[in-house]
């Protein structure tokens, strides 16, 4: 999704004039003409903002600059560029130190406001992305700072704004790495225990009797007769007290600790081990789960009555696949952050690699995105993410299968006479299609038979190495070569022979 630039401008010749120019940059663009829209429409609730703003300094009625100190006081951290007739230094000196990033002199040059566009909007995209980090760890993350632009997330951002104004039990639902951990930061970010501890445990990670432990605590006595000297282990509970606990993968907690759980939920009170009476506690609590838990109850893995106390207020947390339209921006997003931290200049991705993430299924949703755009910072030699940057993404879109040269033939497998050197497209040596065209597993014969025939195009027909490094005997690997269709006639000439069959199948 293209960066939204919001025009303000009293003047149509020169609000035409800008728009052309943007539009033509491949902005989306909106335009209002006077100050009083340019709040309205920054500050509307149901509306996603703009990303950048180009703001004339004199209007009629609310000007330029009572719109700058307007977004300052709101702490919006919007760009914005200001543009005036005369230029006038004093003028402009009073909107930069009022929050202006950057100022154009009417009629500015198309190439002139293409740089200032380009720099406040990584400016601004890095600026977001320090003010996110410093709320997460701060502990007051909240809605707003969410990347989410399509419909998808805003029934979940409506939802849960509506569960952190209440102590209400919230069951977050969806598939792994969507980012329920995330939504869950942002309820108590909006809620009355902002800033307070926020506690997570993963409850498939953990054997029971650890994670009763860890969860509930254990008295002292206890501990001594484990470990003479330790001291009393409070627990995540006691822990997180006057704030959050966010147990991840609540299906997979032991049926043992279920019935400690409803116990807390009833009475509001834990049972560390081998302590002589209950313990208090106040502890906001969030679940989420990657399985449908009331299947997990049909199937008696999950106790009834702890799951209706758990599925109070359930939020389903959608798929990356199903919100294309964030993926641009988190992308951006990942990409500055991992930038900084490994010491490189990343303006953003090209439109070419924007259009390669958005054409991807992301089976491992956010996380996978996340990741995918860390390895690319690390591949990459410009100041922009390009589709060679995402080889293992581009392998599985259809029209993007990158071309690998093939190393040249040792001498003594060259054929005699010369042939016209062909590339042999590949996809990338690091994945292998585990799932046939229709979605089954395939069968172990085909999985070898394609590392074989990827061996002797890697290895160049070179036979012992290729049995070497496949753990095979000679005799084992002209044997399948031929049960694979990929040797005829005798040994001395199945190397060439070989190759051709496997780059034609390749």
């Amino acid at each position: 999704m293209s960066p939204t630039i919001l025009i303000a401008d009293d003047d149509p010749v020169q609000r035409r004039q800008l728009e052309s120019h943007l539009r033509r940059f491949g902005y989306a663009v909106e335009c209002v003409d006077d100050g009083g829209a340019v709040l309205e429409r920054l500050f509307a609730s149901t509306l996603r903002a703009p990303d950048l703003l180009i703001l004339d300094l004199v209007m009629p009625g609310v000007d330029g600059l009572a719109v700058l100190n307007r977004i300052h006081e709101e702490g919006m951290d919007l760009p914005v560029i200001v543009e005036t007739a005369n230029g006038a230094i004093d003028m402009v000196v009073t909107a930069m130190r009022a929050g202006a990033r950057d100022f154009i002199v009417k009629p500015v040059a198309a190439e002139r406001l293409q740089v200032s566009i380009s720099n406040a909007l990584h400016t601004g995209m890095l600026m977001s992305e320090i003010r996110r980090m410093n709320h997460h760890a701060a502990g007051i993350l909240s809605f707003r700072d969410l990347i989410a632009g399509g419909e998808a997330m805003e029934r979940v951002i409506r939802l849960g704004e509506r569960a952190a104004k209440s102590t209400i039990p919230v069951l977050l639902e969806g598939e792994l790495g969507v980012g329920k951990d995330v939504v869950a930061r942002a309820i108590q970010g909006t809620s009355e225990r902002r800033g307070k501890p926020f506690v997570t445990v993963n409850c498939a990670t953990l054997s029971a009797a650890v994670l009763d432990g860890l969860l509930f605590g254990q008295d002292r006595n206890a501990c001594q007769q484990e470990k003479p000297g330790n001291e009393k282990q409070p627990g995540k509970f006691a822990e997180a007290s006057g704030g959050t606990l966010f147990l991840d993968e609540i299906s997979a907690l032991p049926p043992a600790l279920q019935i400690k759980l409803l116990r807390v939920l009833q009475e509001g009170e834990i049972e560390p081990i081998g302590a002589k009476r209950p313990v208090k506690v106040d502890v906001r609590l969030i679940t989420a789960t990657s399985r449908n838990l009331i299947e997990e109850v049909k199937r008696g893995r999950f106790r009834e009555d702890l799951y209706y106390r758990l599925n109070v207020f359930p939020i389903h947390v959608p798929p990356l696949r199903t919100r294309r339209e964030d993926i641009p921006d988190l992308a951006r997003s990942f990409a500055l952050r991992f930038a900084a931290e490994e010491g490189k200049i990343v303006r953003g991705l090209s439109p070419e690699a924007e259009a390669l993430l958005c054409a991807y299924d992301w089976p491992g949703n956010v996380r996978q995105l996340e990741n995918a755009v860390f390895r690319a910072v690390v591949l990459a030699e410009s100041d922009e993410l390009t589709v060679a940057e995402f080889p293992q993404i581009a392998a599985h879109v259809e029209g993007c299968a990158i071309s690998v040269p093939p190393a040249p033939l040792p001498v003594a497998l060259q054929p005699a006479r010369e042939t016209e050197f062909v590339p042999v497209e590949l996809r990338d040596p690091n994945v292998l299609r585990l799932l046939d065209e229709e979605g089954e597993v395939q069968p172990l014969e085909r999985l070898e038979a394609e590392i074989i025939r990827f061996s002797l195009l890697h290895y160049r027909g070179q036979m012992s190495a290729m049995a070497r490094k496949l753990g095979i005997g000679r005799s084992t690997l002209y044997r399948k070569l031929k049960e694979y269709g990929l040797q005829s006639g005798s040994e001395e000439s199945s190397a060439p022979e070989a190759m051709n069959r496997a780059e034609a199948a390749a």
